[in-house]
């Protein structure tokens, strides 16, 4: 098989005024299977949200290469990324700051169909089905972005990332503003599309109980380098690298 989502040797550095250009992400390689949750954990400030941004192409990599089902994607933009964003959708850590407020949520959902055309009938229909399948009423289409709780509003989130039918979501601390009941309700219905749609997630978080209980391999990133990889129980319960340890203890 081939990966869904692959990176080789990808960096992003930034000028600071006065001082010398740093590395967020520096020479970072990794590949998502299909069907793979792949988990990447570390500390604020590590690199992760730079990578979900590279990958996704809000910002410029630095160096390096991003494949999304095969398809090199690291330089493109605008017009050229609409058929890569079929592939590829990412889910926020605020629901509601990723919904228009002005607008209602069936507006946000469907907003991708209705750049490719699709009637209006059609993209609402699959819509309602979607929040359905996300355990929303059909009728939550109507309600706008202040009119619904955190947990909702990630649930709609969720409905619209799957609009397009894409192969990987990137969750990036998609569940850490959210309480912990509403927490466990969101992972298993992300657990129930992953494996109904034989999704591939790219779950950023720094949660490593989470990760532990719901990632098939995991990533630990320090200062912007891969500092240990594996499988989340081999990483967590018998660390190698500094870091990892650290990491583990401060939680465990």
């Amino acid at each position: 098989m081939e990966p869904v989502l692959k990176v080789t040797d990808l960096s992003k550095s930034f000028s600071r005024a006065g001082k010398n250009e740093f590395f967020a992400v520096d020479h970072v390689s990794f590949a998502v299977m299909p069907g793979e949750i792949l988990g990447i954990v570390g500390e604020s400030g590590s690199g992760k949200s730079t990578i979900a941004k590279l990958i996704t192409r809000q910002i410029d990599a630095t160096a390096g290469k991003i494949e999304i089902d095969g398809q090199d994607i690291t330089w493109l933009n605008g017009r050229q990324m609409i058929p890569v964003y079929a592939k590829i959708q990412m889910v926020f850590q605020s629901p509601k700051g990723s919904f228009d407020p002005r607008r209602t949520l069936g507006d946000g959902i469907c907003e991708s169909l209705r750049n490719q055309g699709v009637p209006k009938a059609e993209r609402e229909a699959m819509a309602r089905s979607l929040l359905e399948q996300c355990g929303l009423p059909g009728d939550f289409l109507e309600r706008y972005p202040h009119q619904v709780s955190g947990g909702q509003c990630q649930r709609a989130a969720i409905a619209r990332a799957l609009m397009c039918d894409p192969k990987i979501l990137i969750f990036d601390e998609a569940t850490s503003a959210l309480d912990v009941t509403v927490q466990k309700q969101i992972m298993e219905l992300l657990q129930m599309l992953q494996q109904k749609n034989h999704l591939s997630y790219l779950f950023i978080c720094h949660n490593l109980a989470l990760v532990q209980q719901f990632c098939d391999n995991v990533i630990v990133l320090y200062d912007g380098k891969i500092v240990e990889q594996g499988r989340p129980d081999e990483v967590i319960l018998h660390p190698k690298s500094e870091y990892a340890k650290r990491l583990v203890e401060a939680v465990f």
